[in-house]
């Protein structure tokens, strides 16, 4: 896969479709490589006439890892100190700004899922002219009383995983049945080849633990995202106990005429089922 220098790190990226086609960014949430957006999604999108990037957001996966800097102080995080959170959601948006730079993409329709959602609002507010529309998928506004997770789901979030190859593939199988599709069948098989991928190809814990502490650091975006111009489309699942439906709901209420899609039964994943309606939805919110 090839690498663009942004914001002064490496980025690795892979495209699907026709580079003269129109421009579609990716965002993958905490702790995923851009393997977790589904070669299959990514083609799909490819033949409804987009060129798709997806692409590792620092500190995952194959980009620039920041092994330098010191621990996050997750319970000072957590009471307000945000000063040994070594980057910001902003820088990551930086980064996605400077992706597009380096493939000479001007503005890019974004579709971010989590974390990622978090980081594609904050793309639409610093970088408007970047963003040709907006797809928030199972995120929020960064506004603490809303969004919340589950006390089980947040225990198994700021739970380490293991260092073992097995036992980490067995630890997310448990990760993706407490925070998955309740609505859906679990696909075991699907959960332990993704997380076997995952970790043949970058093992990185640290890496989690730093985007994690830039979520926490950053600030509520529900007022700026009333700037934001660009046709707007919010996903949320009913059933995700990880970020709380009032989380796509406050995002949805805080940019003027955004559309939301609620959808019964999806958790904090894409299942299978889901995925022709999720595609047909961000190509009609696209106009495309």
């Amino acid at each position: 896969m090839p690498t663009a220098r942004s914001n002064g790190i490496e980025i690795e990226y892979e495209t699907f479709g026709e580079r003269g086609a129109t421009p579609l960014l990716l965002v993958m949430g905490l702790g995923g490589q851009l393997i977790a957006w589904d070669s299959e999604i990514c083609e799909q999108l490819a033949e409804r006439g987009y060129f798709v990037v997806r692409f590792d957001n620092r500190d995952v996966g194959l980009s620039t890892k920041f092994e330098q800097a010191p621990a996050p102080n997750l319970a000072a995080l957590l009471g307000g100190d945000t000063s040994s959170a070594p980057y910001f959601l902003s820088d990551m948006a930086d980064d996605a700004a400077g992706l597009l730079d380096a493939l000479h993409v001007h503005a890019a329709h974004v579709v971010g899922v989590s974390m990622g959602g978090m980081i594609a609002q904050q793309l639409t507010i610093d970088h408007p002219d970047r963003v040709l529309s907006l797809c928030s998928i199972m995120s929020t506004t960064g506004d603490p009383s809303v969004g919340r997770p589950s006390e089980k789901a947040l225990e198994i979030l700021v739970t380490p995983p293991p260092s073992g190859r097995d036992e980490f593939i067995a630890h997310e199988v448990e990760v993706w049945r407490t925070i998955g599709s309740p609505g859906f069948p679990f696909d075991d098989d699907r959960i332990r080849r993704r997380a076997a991928a995952a970790f043949d190809r970058s093992f990185c814990p640290e890496g989690v633990g730093r985007q994690f502490a830039a979520i926490v650091a950053s600030p509520d975006r529900t007022a700026r995202l009333g700037e934001v111009a660009v046709p707007t489309l919010v996903i949320h699942g009913d059933g995700d106990v990880l970020v709380n439906p009032s989380g796509g709901r406050a995002t949805a209420a805080a940019i003027a005429h955004a559309d939301l899609l609620m959808i019964e039964g999806m958790g904090h994943d894409l299942p299978v089922e889901v995925w022709h309606q999720v595609i047909d939805a961000i190509v009609k919110n696209a106009g495309h």
